[in-house]
């Protein structure tokens, strides 16, 4: 039904989740990684493990021709990407099907009509999903400044290709778009390959919603709910929660009914997040328009799994071996709610910079039935600066939100990262705001709210 030998194409905590989930369905495992994080728990717990380059992502986690060439070598079957790096590049996934292997993932044709960011505005016009007003691809100041004078400033700077919010920048004026089209530009070529960008109106103060897709090879499409991400810094996550808490029922059936029109118009197969942001109040006259499409499996996807009591990378492995839809979901439910929060490797009063180092001690709660810990470290881990600075997930599921979200704190206050500077200080005032447990809060909460510049 499955594969023999899978090859994970990333690292940390998302390569030991994947690791988690084929060896209970009997798959055997390889890991790469760069020199930098060969102490790590994943490669000591995959079935075989291969250093493939140094600690920049260019020359190991990005490069493709080395990561199929282990793949070749221990005759694996499969290569799963994880989520960034190479999770949303077409030609990784051509070049893995060309390899003969499959890849844990959309087509490269499917990834090419949505996972630029362009095109699948172009697909949720042609679906009847409302966008945001933008522009076409840009790579000139010049045309940038004339375009968000047309539209009206504050916009919203975007790099065409990847997600995850890397690539982003407010633009107030032409001074601020000078700089968020240089960074925009930048980032995108180093995390993406691509400086190709884009200008979206920014809207004001809305709430961040995702619906969670999977979708088979016989034209089924199917919305797994959706995760209220608009606690962010930076235009990245910081605690996800389903329900979101903002949408009324009939909002909640119009958004995923839109999520399932855009991804059955893209025919695409596999894991993926249709992303949206939500204006308006907790009522009917709340709009919402289409961000895009993340063609991969998300960081904060235990949030779902937790409500579902389904297991997502097993699905993908599923999906990918030809199973349908209708014979790995019988039936769907959403059980009770969940709350992630992101724990990161930064510092909230410098702007939540990256804080790179060694982790002198960790400790963590317990895992239980209402609590799940995701993490790449342990104690003397190393932190390196070349990566994404997500330490753990610490998710906790009540069957109330209020319950949901005091079994996250006690988690929290249990919780210990000691050797670097980390974001945990963030999530009590957080979760224990008035406006947060209202369902009020929107994508500024935390500059607004409680005075954190970034």
């Amino acid at each position: 039904m499955y594969f023999k030998r899978l090859l994970i194409a990333n690292r940390g905590e998302i390569a030991r989740r994947i690791i988690r989930t084929a060896r209970e369905l009997g798959i055997e495992t390889v890991a790469i990684s760069s020199d930098v994080d060969a102490g790590l728990p994943f490669t000591s717990e995959a079935d075989a493990h291969f250093v493939i380059g140094a600690a920049p992502p260019s020359e190991s986690y990005l490069h493709q021709e080395k990561i199929l060439d282990v793949a070749r070598r221990t005759g694996a079957d499969a290569i799963h990407p994880g989520y960034g790096f190479l999770a949303e590049n077409a030609t990784f996934a051509r070049r893995v099907a060309e390899a003969g292997l499959t890849f844990i993932g959309p087509k490269a044709e499917a990834i090419g009509r949505v996972g630029g960011k362009l095109d699948a505005r172009c697909l949720a016009v042609e679906a009847g999903v409302p966008v945001v007003p933008g522009t076409t691809a840009l790579t000139d100041f010049g045309v940038a400044e004339r375009e968000a004078e047309r539209l009206g400033y504050p916009v919203l700077v975007k790099a065409a290709a990847g997600g995850g919010g890397i690539g982003m920048a407010v633009a107030a004026d032409a001074k601020a778009l000078e700089r968020g089209v240089a960074e925009a530009k930048k980032r995108g070529a180093t995390f993406f390959g691509s400086d190709v960008i884009y200008l979206e109106k920014l809207i004001d103060a809305p709430a961040h919603v995702e619906v969670q897709i999977v979708a088979d090879h016989y034209g089924h499409v199917m919305a797994l709910g959706e995760r209220d991400c608009t606690i962010q810094r930076r235009h990245q996550k910081v605690v996800e929660e389903t329900p979101s808490p903002r949408l009324q029922p009939s909002t909640r059936r119009a958004m995923m009914a839109a999520a399932v029109r855009l991804m059955q118009r893209a025919e695409y197969t596999n894991a993926g997040t249709v992303e949206m942001i939500y204006a308006g109040g907790g009522d009917a006259r709340g709009a919402f328009y289409f961000l895009e499409v993340n063609s991969r499996i998300q960081v904060e996807h235990p949030v779902t799994e937790m409500v579902t009591g389904r297991d997502i990378v097993a699905l993908q492995l599923g999906i990918a071996a030809g199973e349908r839809l209708s014979d790995l979901i019988d039936v769907q439910r959403i059980n009770g709610c969940a709350i992630e929060a992101r724990i990161c490797a930064e510092n909230p009063e410098r702007k939540f910079f990256p804080s790179p180092g060694v982790l002198s001690r960790v400790v963590f709660p317990d895992s239980t039935s209402d609590l799940r810990i995701d993490t790449g470290i342990v104690s003397q881990s190393l932190v390196p600066p070349h990566y994404d600075s997500l330490l753990a997930k610490v998710v906790a599921w009540g069957p109330t939100r209020d319950e949901a979200i005091e079994r996250l704190k006690r988690a929290l206050a249990e919780t210990v990262i000691e050797g670097v500077k980390t974001n945990l200080s963030i999530f009590q005032p957080v979760l224990d705001h008035p406006v947060f447990r209202r369902g009020d809060h929107d994508t500024r909460f935390l500059k607004t709210h409680l005075g954190y510049e970034y």
